[in-house]
This record gives structure tokens, C-alpha cells and sequence, in this order.
């Protein structure tokens, strides 16, 4: 009985966690999109408090821009808003579901800084970018909005990190329920449980979440040959080569493989890269320990 009390104030802990994680969720590729539907609808069913602050439209590719929201002068992506919209919306069902008619930096910075009191009463926990169709690796990081807005969330002061994802195409949240059997619906799904499955590690780990001014580029490969969140690996890696730089041990090596070697390789592995989020660059060893220490329990090698 003393074993079995142990075991349900564990899980009790567990899930009042993750309840009271409040998060913001972004991207590039715009609010009605399958992939951040997808996601935002597995972050609730874990138990997360979400709000969903995205671009109107896709505003992929378009790195740290910022600018002032605007009318809408042409419908939202798939039609979800008409010409004429406000510089700000939201679903009429689901007030939480909110897009903005600016760049990627410009709909986190709303989510975090109206959003986040309107609904939280406060400050999100954490910044979600992503799943973002396509992968984001290497030097891509630097026009990546997804990255950005992860960026801006971390020199704001949130934790967040990016998420992007080889398998996906631009389509409306509606394939979900439509064609569940697509390609698309199976990746979306598919990997809004990797994000949870990743999310639940780290902000179960000691405050705090993750360094100052500190964030990650998490990339997903394709599903093709991986069909279930279970097969997946995750692998710390590093955004760009440096043979001179030396980097945390881990796998027996103080070189970790770049995102880009990794993420093709078969075995299912997802690439985890700690980046500067000003500069968009790699980090020293001890930033890498530092969340290697949090993330260690879901880390694999790759070799």
C-alpha cells in the first residue's frame, strides 16, 4: 500500500506539472496549417494550458523580420479569415486558437506578451515553435522563421526551442479530419507526440528550463521509414561543423555531429542542437552539458 501511495503522488506531481505548463505556440508556415493544429490538439490532450499565436498567413523563410501587424489584404491561409480582418484574430469556437498578420517574431512576441496574461495570467512557461514543415538544419537556421521566433522568445526570456519536421506538406488543419489516413495527417500526428514526448522530459527538469538567451533546434526525419513516435531517437548534435571546436562528451567523443549528418541516417534519429539565440550559433561544452544533464534520460547515440 506505502508503494502504491509512492507511485500515485508520483503521477499526481506528473500531471499537476505539465497542467500548470503554460504554453505559447507558434510557427512560420501559418495558423491553420496540419501540423501546428496537430500540435497545439497533443499539447492539450498531455495536459498543457496552450495558446496558439501564429502568422495569418505562411511567412516561411523569413528569419528574425519583425513589423506592425496589418489589415489582412487578402484572406487568411485556406481561407480561415476574409479580406478585411483585423491585424489580430482568433476562432470564433476557440479563442486560444489566435493568428497574427505579421512575421513569425512578431506572432510569438504577441503570444507572449498579450496572450500569455490574457489567458495565463501571466508569463508562458514555454515557447513552442513548430513542428515546422520542412527541416531546418544548418546554416538554414538563419532565414529559419521558425528559429526566429523561438530566438525572440529566448531573448524575451522564455525557454523555448524550434521543431521542424522532414515530412509534411502545406495543408489545411482539415486533411486531419478528412483524409486521417494521409501522409500528411500520419506525420502531423506523428510528430506533435515527439514534441510532447520531448517536452514532458525537459520541463519536468530542475528550474531553470534552460539557460538564459539559450535555445534548441529540434529536427524530426522523415516518417517514411519511422511510423509511430515510439521508433524515433533523439540525438545531441550541433548546428554547424567545427573540427576545432570541442564540444560536451557524450558518445565517447568531444565532437558532436552536426544536425545535418544525423538526421539521414537510418535509425529514426531526431537531431537536438543547443543554439545562441542572438547569434544563431552553436554554444560552448558547458551550455550542451547543461541541457544534455535534462535531457539524458531520452538521448541515444547515433553511432
Amino acid at each position: 500500500m506505502v508503494v502504491l501511495a509512492v507511485i500515485l503522488v508520483a503521477l499526481a506531481c506528473a500531471v499537476s506539472a505539465q497542467t500548470t505548463s503554460k504554453i505559447v505556440l507558434t510557427n512560420d508556415d501559418g495558423w491553420a496549417v496540419a501540423q501546428i493544429r496537430a500540435q497545439n490538439d497533443a499539447l492539450k490532450s498531455a495536459g498543457y494550458n496552450v495558446v496558439l499565436s501564429c502568422p495569418a498567413i505562411n511567412k516561411s523563410g523569413t528569419g528574425s523580420s519583425t513589423t506592425n501587424a496589418t489589415t489582412l489584404t487578402s484572406p487568411c491561409e485556406f481561407n480561415t479569415c476574409p479580406t478585411g480582418s483585423p491585424p489580430t484574430g482568433f476562432n470564433a469556437s476557440d479563442t486560444q486558437l489566435n493568428y497574427v498578420n505579421a512575421f513569425p517574431v512578431d506572432a510569438a512576441r504577441f503570444g507572449i506578451q498579450t496572450l500569455a496574461p490574457k489567458f495565463f495570467g501571466s508569463k508562458p512557461d514555454f515557447v513552442v515553435s513548430g513542428p515546422n514543415v520542412g527541416n531546418n538544419l544548418g546554416s538554414t537556421v538563419l532565414i529559419s522563421g521558425t528559429v526566429g521566433a523561438a530566438s525572440e522568445a529566448a531573448l524575451e526570456g522564455i525557454p523555448s526551442a524550434a521543431f521542424s519536421a522532414a515530412t509534411g506538406g502545406q495543408v489545411s488543419y482539415t486533411t486531419l479530419t478528412t483524409s486521417p489516413a494521409a501522409a500528411d495527417s500520419r506525420a502531423a500526428l506523428i510528430y506533435s507526440a515527439l514534441t510532447v514526448r520531448f517536452l514532458d522530459v525537459l520541463l519536468a527538469s530542475p528550474a531553470p528550463i534552460l539557460p538564459t538567451g539559450i535555445s534548441l533546434n529540434v529536427n524530426y526525419p522523415s516518417t517514411t521509414n519511422c511510423a509511430s513516435a515510439s521508433a524515433f531517437k533523439f540525438v545531441l548534435t550541433r548546428i554547424n561543423s567545427n573540427s576545432g571546436a570541442t564540444d560536451v562528451q557524450t558518445c565517447g567523443t568531444t565532437h558532436l555531429a552536426t544536425e545535418s549528418s544525423v538526421i539521414t541516417k537510418a535509425g529514426c534519429f531526431a537531431t537536438v542542437s543547443v543554439f545562441n539565440a542572438r547569434t544563431k550559433s552553436d554554444v560552448d561544452a558547458a551550455t550542451q552539458a547543461a541541457v544534455l544533464t535534462k535531457l539524458s534520460s531520452i538521448l541515444s547515440c547515433s553511432n
